[in-house]
């Protein structure tokens, strides 16, 4: 399957691919529709990357009807998990604690999000004994 490639989807093509984890599969004019709720983009450029996106193995196409419906190939979790890998190796010299520390550093966390994080660490403390 694609995601054992090495590859790593581009900022556009990972705009395309949140649409499609989050709505499920969908058509270019759907996708296309949605990414205008944020910026314009037109209509044969979403296309175009949805084409090549394909070509790629990153999204499977079914071009039963007249309008074809693109799923995505690539698992959600593990994508993320290898940007975010390769995030804090190039960003944070491979320390998930710097990442953590600047991300607390530049947002103030609400006491639900700070509860969830005390969460978290517990369940690692708990997982490691």
């Amino acid at each position: 399957m694609s995601e054992n490639k090495k590859y790593q989807p581009t900022e556009s093509e990972l705009e395309i691919l949140q649409i499609l984890w989050h709505y499920g599969p969908s058509t270019v004019k759907f996708i296309n529709e949605k990414q205008n709720e944020d910026k314009e983009v037109g209509y044969t450029t979403t296309l175009k990357f949805m084409q090549i996106m394909a070509e790629k193995g990153m999204l499977d196409v079914n071009k039963e009807s007249k309008q074809h419906i693109y799923t995505p190939t690539l698992d959600e979790d593990v994508t993320k998990g290898k940007l975010l890998d390769g995030f804090v190796k190039r960003t944070f010299s491979g320390s998930a604690m710097k990442l953590v520390m600047q991300a607390l550093g530049n947002h103030k966390p609400s006491k639900e999000e700070l509860q969830e994080i005390k969460n978290l660490i517990q369940n690692i403390e708990n997982k490691s004994e």
